[in-house]
């Protein structure tokens, strides 16, 4: 017996802040919808992350505009169960239609007649629209320099954990953006002997002027911009929360235990060897940092705001030696390098999705989310509309776009012409007539007492 297909006119794809923020608009707009998610809700932010990860942002910043979290001061820093666990009481706050543990397969277009036909682990759904929802953390990436020596232990951050989970010895943490050094930082504390990759970063001041950077980004107009600066696109930019939330000082990491080398060129024979651009790489985040100190000094001076100086925020700590005198290559065995963390970012993995909806480096083409392919639609990735786009607050009012357009289009689709009209008005008075029938049967009954 052929398997029944279920009809709908939305189906979303992903079950995580972008997912849950596009069920909550469209319930609201009344389009009839589902959302498919192959785990749980939010799952990325229970078994993606490492035990200790906090938000990047405080709880004031970083959630959606209807709820607060529960018994969270609100410049704190919320920790990845709480985080996750506020996606799923926000999806049930508005009773959001979701069915987890379903792996969407395939999506493709229907041929001869609108839509698409989504092949699931559970079945077949015939769906007019398709929100794709699954955001840019899909696949870990590694790059390809990494060495094949069944002697290290080689694992992405995706995969870490906590200092317990990795063999004796010594740390090679590859890539400085916020999740490798936080990952540093962790392993120093433990005791580990660490050594920290740094590329080009940006590194903006965990707050300043009594002010978190999110706020500062926000009234000097930096989430809103809608297109990033040429090579700014994918810039690495290393912030954290953890431990109450601070800047994050490379040379201050140094200080503290941590061997900096810079950018990892290639391993050859067990050995590693490292760009020179450290001291390059240092001062370009030193550049960053000021930029924003400035910029935000200009709007306290042009506003005439009442904030408190800050001349901490620019003080920069003496070079370490692993500054001054940078390595040039590093013998693991020598070295005692156990382990290598790849923190070196993740890609997007649209093989599942068998629609004109890419360019020739298979990137979603589309304009705030709606896609090149009429039906498609994109939702949490970077710059999507704005900077802020793939983060929690900015999926939200993306979402609320990407609804309106699935509004506006099931009304042309809806419109029907005069003759279309003059069909229609028959079929209405046969309705209307048999209605006015059984209404007036009910109230015979009504009157005799019939139950």
């Amino acid at each position: 017996m052929k398997a029944e297909t279920i009809s709908i006119d939305t189906l979303v794809v992903g079950a995580g802040q972008a997912g849950v923020a596009i069920s909550e608009h469209l319930g609201k707009l009344g389009v009839p919808h589902l959302v498919l998610e192959r785990d749980r809700i939010a799952e990325r932010w229970r078994t993606g992350r490492w035990d200790s990860l906090v938000a990047n942002g405080p709880a004031w910043h970083d959630r959606f505009p209807g709820m607060e979290f529960e018994g969270l001061d609100a410049d704190a820093f919320a920790g990845k169960e709480q985080v996750a666990d506020y996606f799923v009481a926000y999806a049930r706050k508005f009773n959001a239609p979701i069915r987890t543990g379903v792996e969407v397969k395939s999506v493709a277009r229907q041929t001869g007649r609108p839509g698409f036909v989504v092949e699931t682990s559970n079945g077949t759904f015939d769906a007019n629209r398709v929100v794709v929802a699954t955001g840019p953390f899909q696949r870990p990436v590694i790059p390809p320099i990494a060495p094949d020596d069944a002697a290290i232990t080689q694992l992405h951050s995706a995969d870490y954990r906590n200092p317990d989970q990795l063999p004796a010895g010594a740390v090679l943490v590859v890539g400085a953006g916020s999740s490798g050094t936080q990952i540093a930082d962790e392993l120093n504390r433990a005791g580990r002997t660490v050594y920290l990759s740094v590329g080009a970063h940006d590194r903006p001041p965990r707050a300043y002027r009594n002010r978190d950077f999110c706020w500062w980004l926000g009234v000097l107009g930096e989430w809103d911009k809608e297109v990033a600066g040429p090579g700014r696109e994918h810039v690495t930019i290393a912030v954290s929360g953890a431990y109450g939330g601070q800047t994050i000082d490379f040379r201050r990491l140094a200080h503290e235990g941590i061997t900096l080398v810079g950018l990892t060129r290639a391993f050859d024979q067990g050995v590693v060897t490292f760009e020179q651009d450290l001291v390059d790489n240092l001062k370009r985040g030193d550049h960053n940092l000021f930029a924003l100190l400035d910029a935000a000094d200009a709007y306290v001076e042009r506003n005439g705001l009442d904030l408190p100086d800050d001349p901490t925020a620019r003080f920069i700590p003496a070079d370490p030696e692993c500054v001054t005198r940078p390595l040039h290559e590093l013998d693991l065995k020598e070295a005692n390098v156990s382990t290598i963390i790849w923190a070196t970012g993740y890609a997007v993995d649209y093989s599942w999705l068998h629609v004109d909806a890419f360019d020739e480096k298979g990137k979603p083409r589309h304009q705030r989310g709606v896609s090149t392919e009429p039906g498609i639609y994109f939702l949490g990735l970077p710059w999507l509309s704005r900077r802020g786009s793939s983060f929690i607050w900015g999926v939200w009012h993306d979402a609320k776009h990407v609804a309106d357009h699935i509004v506006t289009q099931r009304k042309y689709l809806d419109y029907r012409d005069a003759s279309q009209r003059a069909d229609d008005a028959p079929r209405a008075q046969a309705k209307d007539t048999h209605l006015a029938r059984n209404t007036t049967q009910a109230d015979h009954d009504n009157e005799v007492g019939v139950n």
